[in-house]
C-alpha cells in the first residue's frame, strides 16, 4: 500500500489563526501494481473512517520549477463511464477554480464550453460503442 499524506494549511478567517488539516491517501495496489483500491481521509473532516474512490486526480504547484506535478491514478473497477463523468466534472471544477482565482469569467465560460464538448462527444461514443457491442 503507498501512502501519500498532505498537510494542508486552511486560510485564516477573521484574523483567527488557521486551522491545519492533514489530507491522507492510502492506496491499495495489486500483484501487477495496479491500483485496487483507494481511500482518503482528512483531519478536519467529521467523517470518522476514511472514504473509498475509485480515481483520484491530484496537481501541486512548483513555484520555483514553474511546473505542474501530478499524480493520476484510477482503480481496476472504475468503468469508462465513470471515467468520462469525472472528467467532466473535473473540468468544470477547474474551470471555476480558474474564475475564483483569476477572475476571467471569459476564459471560465471558454473552459466551461470545451468541458461540455468534450462530454456530449464522450457520450456520442458510449452511444456508439453500446450500439455496436
Amino acid at each position: 500500500m503507498y501512502n501519500y499524506g498532505f498537510h494542508v494549511p486552511l486560510p485564516a478567517k477573521n484574523n483567527i489563526m488557521p486551522i491545519n488539516s492533514t489530507i491522507k491517501i492510502d492506496v491499495e495496489l495489486d500483484d501487477n501494481k495496479i491500483p485496487d483500491k483507494i481511500f482518503w481521509s482528512a483531519s478536519a473532516s467529521s467523517a470518522e473512517q476514511a472514504e473509498a474512490a475509485k480515481a483520484m486526480m491530484l496537481a501541486l504547484w512548483d513555484g520555483a520549477d514553474k511546473a505542474a506535478l501530478r499524480i493520476d491514478l484510477w482503480t481496476k473497477d472504475m468503468m469508462v463511464d465513470e471515467m468520462g463523468d469525472f472528467f467532466y466534472q473535473t473540468l468544470m471544477g477547474m474551470a471555476d477554480t480558474f474564475d475564483k482565482a483569476t477572475h476571467n469569467h471569459e476564459l471560465m465560460e471558454e473552459m466551461k464550453t470545451f468541458a461540455k464538448n468534450f462530454y456530449q462527444k464522450f457520450r456520442a461514443t458510449q452511444l456508439k460503442e453500446n450500439k455496436a457491442s
